[in-house]
C-alpha cells in the first residue's frame, strides 16, 4: 500500500474498539476510533474514511441507523462497511438480527465475538473489490 488506507472502527465496548484498531495497524492501515454512532457519523463527514467497522448495538446511535445515513448519501454511500454484532443469527424477537443488517445495505456482516482475523479479512475483501 503506497498510501495508507482508513479504517474507522465504530464500537461503544472499548477494549474491544482497541483490539481491533491495534490489529488492523498491524496490518499497515492508518484508524481512528469512534465510541457510538453520533460520533461516528461526525468523524465520517470531517474525514471520510475507506471503510468502516461498525458495532450494531450502540447508545445514542445504533449502527443500523448509521449505516442508513451513510448510504444514504451519495458522497459516503460506497465506503464499504463491515457490521458487527452480538445478537445470534436465529434471534428474530429483537430488531438487531442478520436478516436486518444486509437490509441495511452493509457490505459484510459478522458475529461477535469476531476475530481480529475475520474483521482483517472481511475488511481487505472489501478494499479489493
Amino acid at each position: 500500500m503506497s498510501e495508507k488506507k482508513r479504517i474507522l472502527v465504530v464500537d461503544d465496548e472499548p477494549d474491544f474498539a482497541s483490539l481491533v484498531q491495534l490489529n488492523l495497524k498491524k496490518a499497515g492501515f492508518e484508524v481512528d476510533v469512534a465510541y457510538d454512532g453520533v460520533e461516528g457519523l461526525e468523524k465520517v463527514k470531517a474525514n471520510p474514511p475507506d471503510a468502516i467497522v461498525l458495532d450494531v448495538m450502540m447508545p445514542e446511535m445504533d449502527g443500523y441507523e448509521m449505516c442508513a445515513k451513510l448510504k444514504k448519501e451519495e458522497k459516503y454511500q460506497d465506503i464499504p462497511i463491515v457490521m458487527l454484532t452480538a445478537v445470534a443469527d436465529h434471534v428474530g424477537s429483537t430488531r438487531y438480527s442478520h436478516h436486518d443488517g444486509m437490509a441495511m445495505e452493509a457490505d459484510d456482516y459478522l458475529p461477535k465475538p469476531a476475530s481480529a482475523d475475520e474483521i482483517l479479512a472481511s475488511v481487505k475483501q472489501l478494499l479489493e473489490e
